[in-house]
């Protein structure tokens, strides 16, 4: 996935209100970027780290900035939670996605479940339906090990009650992981940040939902799928 426009790099200075933040550019000017990402961001918000954010041209916005790439040391972290979604649809529509093969109808944010929305929903006559749930990861405490959630995650427990329903129901559900950093080979639940979390994703797990993950190469020209992680659950 290609960024829209080319991204603007800065520091920093501080995140607050959960979705903002503001950013020093290389001219000193500062601003205010709106932030997506509804974690606790563990480990992307010290100030003075690299940021690159993007910026529209729609007058209706209140912020034209978008905080899209933060830094973990050298390491370029993609925070913008609406890409996960975009990408992964992406790949697996171009048959990049080894795991997710062999259908042919492809459709976002299909209703499914108690009042949700599914990220991908694939369908293939003669196989049944696949529910895809997607999330963004960001977190890495310790060297190689990519960890979800950030934060408590109450919604993200109920997606994994609700693919577990549609197993359950005859179809085939996917948890699929996108660790926006390429600095990773094996993905865990952040058992201590939210144990309850952790919990449901081993008994969904038990109920028949797959578990897919990926790293991706991040840059400010784009975000593209780079390799599955080993899974440490």
């Amino acid at each position: 996935m290609k960024f829209a426009t080319p991204l603007i790099p800065g520091k920093l200075v501080k995140r607050y209100k959960r979705f903002l933040a503001d950013v020093e550019l290389t001219d000193g000017t500062v601003v205010t970027s709106h932030t997506t990402n509804t974690g606790s961001m563990l480990g992307l918000v010290d100030p003075g780290s690299e940021v690159w954010l993007s910026e529209s041209d729609n007058p209706k916005r209140k912020l034209k900035y978008t905080w899209e790439i933060g830094a973990a040391g050298s390491i370029p972290v993609g925070v913008n939670t609406s890409v996960p979604n975009k990408l992964v649809f992406e790949e697996i529509s171009a048959g990049n996605v080894p795991e997710l093969t062999g259908y042919s109808a492809f459709k976002r944010e299909v209703k499914y479940g108690k009042n949700s929305r599914i990220d991908v929903f694939l369908q293939e006559p003669g196989r049944p339906d696949c529910y895809v749930e997607v999330k963004s990861v960001t977190l890495s405490r310790e060297p190689g090990i990519a960890e979800f959630p950030d934060a408590v995650s109450s919604r993200g427990t109920k997606h994994l009650q609700e693919l577990g329903d549609m197993v359950e129901q005859g179809h085939r559900a996917v948890m699929f992981y996108l660790a926006q950093r390429n600095d990773c080979t094996t993905f865990c639940p952040a058992k201590d940040i939210d144990p309850v979390y952790a919990k449901a994703l081993t008994e969904a797990i038990g109920r028949g939902v797959e578990v897919v993950a990926y790293t991706c190469e991040v840059t400010p020209e784009g975000i593209h799928l780079d390799k599955p992680l080993e899974l440490g659950i």
